[in-house]
């Protein structure tokens, strides 16, 4: 039994990376589009490349990672949990893509292993070691300070690269910057691929612990490429529905705000993921960014009543996710042995 629940562990492992990809796609691609900086194609493409490049990068963190985030039960009970916490944030993540919310799949996936754990232990199992601190280091305190960060950093970082070009003609400017936001597209999208690819590489080797696979020591090859594969695979196929509310509904920025917004979104995810190894949220990072960046303008083109909502859908996502997870983890709990 053991190995079927491993199994499923993996599957859902790699749809939750393939619903990463899919649904983050917007991060890197959705302003570079919006300002005609990149095409469509050649902006998926160049996100998908990157994105590769850093989850394979990621797999050298993989194994601190795991060390200090959770410590799940052993055997059938903490692969049982993964389940239920994994299968509660795809239909989290999925019902946000179909909204066009722009939501956070890691503080989905931590709310459900915290939901899951609860279950455990409800039943009298063990729940999931290290999840308090988990919840206040990649929910709490990331969900608070990283957007608010992104946003005043991104506003301030306008000033001066206005004044900089204040002699430029506008379309040199729009021309200049084009060229610069499709480099800043790339560069968010190897930082996403270092952020997310971590916590997916760390779900399987959770996984291979529990079920007795591991020493949890080292990382094995075919892990680090579900991760990069599976992020790859979903930023492919891209969800234009939330690139279209980054790129045109909540605000609308020119090439040199969304220039602005990226670099700053792509230098908050690399010192992140490698100075700090702090997991940061890019969907958070970026859509701060972007609103921090287009508030500085003169004339206001915000759009506060769908900031409101996903503002309220970023605080209720962890909630949501855990709620779902304690649920399947209650319908598991016959089969957790």
């Amino acid at each position: 039994m053991t190995a079927v629940i491993f199994g499923v562990v993996v599957l859902l492992t790699a749809a939750f990376a393939f619903l990463n990809g899919f649904r983050d796609a917007s991060t890197s691609v959705a302003l570079a589009v919006r300002t005609r900086a990149l095409t469509p194609s050649v902006a998926v493409l160049l996100a998908a490349f990157f994105n590769f490049v850093g989850a394979l990068v990621s797999a050298t963190a993989v194994v601190a990672v795991s060390h200090t985030w959770i410590h799940l039960p052993d055997g059938e009970s903490g692969l049982s949990i993964l389940v239920a916490a994994l299968a509660s944030a795809c239909v989290w993540g999925l019902l946000m893509w179909w909204r066009g919310i722009p939501a956070s799949s890691t503080h989905a996936l931590v709310g459900g292993l915290a939901g899951a754990g609860l279950a455990s232990l409800a039943v009298g199992g063990v729940g999931v070691g290290g999840v308090n601190h988990s919840l206040l280091l990649q929910v709490v305190l990331p969900l608070l300070l990283s957007p608010a960060v992104a946003y005043v950093g991104a506003y301030l970082l306008v000033f001066p690269v206005t004044w900089a070009a204040r002699y430029a003609q506008p379309n040199v400017v729009n021309q200049r910057f084009r060229r610069s936001q499709a480099v800043a597209a790339g560069a968010v999208a190897f930082g996403h691929g270092l952020q997310d690819g971590q916590r997916v590489g760390a779900v399987l080797l959770l996984a291979l612990l529990a079920a007795g696979y591991s020493d949890g020591e080292s990382i094995p090859l075919w892990v680090a490429l579900v991760s990069a594969v599976m992020i790859t695979a979903g930023t492919l196929f891209g969800g234009w529905r939330i690139s279209h509310t980054l790129g045109y509904k909540i605000t609308r920025v020119d090439p040199l705000r969304g220039s602005v917004a990226q670099t700053f979104s792509a230098a908050m995810l690399f010192l992140g993921a490698i100075a700090l190894q702090w997991p940061l949220s890019t969907t958070h990072t970026v859509t701060a960014s972007v609103l921090g960046a287009g508030e500085n303008q003169q004339f206001s083109v915000t759009n506060r009543k769908l900031v409101m909502q996903i503002l309220a859908l970023w605080v209720l996502t962890p909630a949501a996710a855990a709620a779902g997870a304690f649920v399947l983890a209650l319908a598991m709990s016959p089969f957790a042995g």
